[in-house]
């Protein structure tokens, strides 16, 4: 399942997510893990279990987004809630900007980035929720004779079309209602507002369980995520029959571009040993278990 809620602060979106990842957990809080760039917005809800808590800091790039998922598959979590993503556009755009030259060459450094973050979330073996901010959106409008701003809904802030990438995607607004805008599961495709609790990510498990027979590729996009080497992505690669792999080409090009991005960085690997046994205080690197 990817799941993404977008909304406006103070929406609801944090508790939300974690109320669904518990239902899609199974009842179980220890296989949920937030990914928090909130300045700790998901110790709040602490009461609600003992879900774990990897607190990401500046800066946002999409390597270090990665490098936290990462963490939390291998430590066996089955809901991984990234809130939010939207610092990782941020980055992105702050980035484009500093670049020299005209606008168009330097968009050229930073898609591949962002699309092989994207890929990495694609390619995840846990369920994906995602949160993103989202700001009022107004047009100019004729009213009696005068023109005043109206407003046309929400935009999300995050690059235009990340929805397609996503299962279903959930506008939640101020009252803590939501809207289905996308859905391919046709559960709340009939665009009635419903609030987000454990039912509905119980809902979204017995769907996914009920689903379809896995395609033979789904498998093999597991493996190209859980690969933390260039060395492991090469010698998947070929293992496979030559029809797979022109067939999932792009696909280990964008997790062989975030490998090699990663290799360069200078910021410190996150310590896997920090998830599995959790400190009082997390910071950066450090998973919490939230009781």
């Amino acid at each position: 399942m990817r799941l993404l809620l977008q909304g406006p602060s103070g929406a609801g979106k944090t508790m939300g997510a974690l109320l669904i990842a518990h239902g899609l957990a199974g009842g179980d809080w220890t296989k949920v893990a937030v990914i928090d760039t909130e300045n700790g917005s998901a110790d709040l809800y602490a009461d609600l279990g003992e879900y774990r808590v990897l607190r990401l800091t500046a800066p946002f790039t999409p390597e270090r987004y990665a490098e936290a998922l990462g963490v939390c598959e291998q430590a066996g979590m089955q809901v991984i809630i990234l809130d939010s993503i939207t610092p990782e556009w941020e980055h992105l755009l702050d980035y484009h900007a500093s670049l020299p030259g005209n606008s168009f060459s330097a968009w050229a450094k930073v898609t591949p980035r962002h699309t092989a973050f994207i890929q990495r979330l694609l390619l995840s073996p846990a369920h994906i929720i995602a949160t993103v901010r989202a700001k009022t959106e107004y047009l100019l409008a004729e009213k009696n004779g005068k023109q005043v701003p109206e407003k046309v809904g929400l935009k999300s802030i995050q690059r235009e079309g990340l929805d397609y990438e996503f299962t279903l995607v959930f506008e939640v607004d101020l009252r803590h209602q939501a809207t289905a805008t996308k859905d391919r599961t046709r559960l709340y495709s009939d665009q009635v507002p419903v609030r987000l609790c454990a039912e509905v990510g119980e809902t979204l498990r017995q769907w996914c369980q009920t689903g379809t027979q896995p395609k033979p590729e789904e498998g093999v996009l597991r493996a190209i995520g859980q690969c933390r080497t260039l060395a492991e992505l090469t010698q998947l690669y070929h293992s496979l029959p030559v029809e797979q792999q022109t067939e999932l080409k792009a696909q280990f090009q964008a997790h062989k571009y975030h490998l090699q991005v990663a290799a360069n960085t200078s910021n410190s690997p996150i310590p896997l040993s920090s998830f599995l046994h959790p400190q009082p205080q997390p910071t950066y690197g450090n998973l919490a278990t939230r009781a």
